[in-house]
């Protein structure tokens, strides 16, 4: 509906499909690990974020995208156990048994389906909300409009986490998706 607005989804996508072909020759075994590397002095773990992490906590925001702009997002929210998991903040941990976090199918599907779904309502937006006030005090100081805050979080955001998954994949030895 909205010019703008159009373009934010347009670039997101963008995104969207980097995440996706990113998940190539991704299995679930080192979906959940930190890389490894033995050396001289022992295994060295590369504190880094995985793949189970990026995309859980990437799976947090399309519903509170939704409610900055005043639509309605429950349907496209994550799983209530995904908050502790994957907010802001939260330690991704290493998980080789498996048991830390869910199943690399469930957490990508729920990425995927959560964009999906935000992008079809965002079509319907007008540009106007754009110019309003973030009504999040948590976004307000860095983010004072809903386009400002919009615009970070399903481009900056998204592609920042995508960089991390692009090193992550390289330590496992994985080729590059561009």
């Amino acid at each position: 509906m909205g010019q703008f607005i159009d373009q934010i989804i347009i670039a997101s996508k963008r995104g969207r499909g980097f995440a996706e072909g990113s998940l190539k020759g991704v299995t679930p075994a080192i979906f959940a690990r930190k890389p490894r590397f033995e050396t001289k002095n022992g295994t060295h773990i590369v504190d880094c974020n995985h793949g189970a992490f990026i995309f859980g906590h990437l799976s947090l925001y399309p519903t509170r995208i939704a409610s900055l702009i005043g639509i309605d997002g429950a349907d496209i929210a994550a799983p209530a156990h995904y908050t502790d998991l994957f907010k802001a903040g939260v330690e991704c941990k290493d998980d080789p048994e498996g048991t830390i976090y869910p199943k690399m199918d469930e957490i990508t599907q729920t990425f995927f389906r959560n964009y999906d779904g935000l992008y079809e309502r965002l079509a319907k937006v007008d540009d106007s909300v754009l110019h309003k006030p973030t009504p999040d005090e948590r976004y307000q100081k860095n983010f004072p409009t809903v386009g400002s805050a919009l615009s970070f979080m399903l481009l900056s955001h998204i592609m920042m986490h995508m960089g991390q998954l692009s090193t992550w994949r390289r330590c496992y030895g994985l080729a590059s998706i561009m």
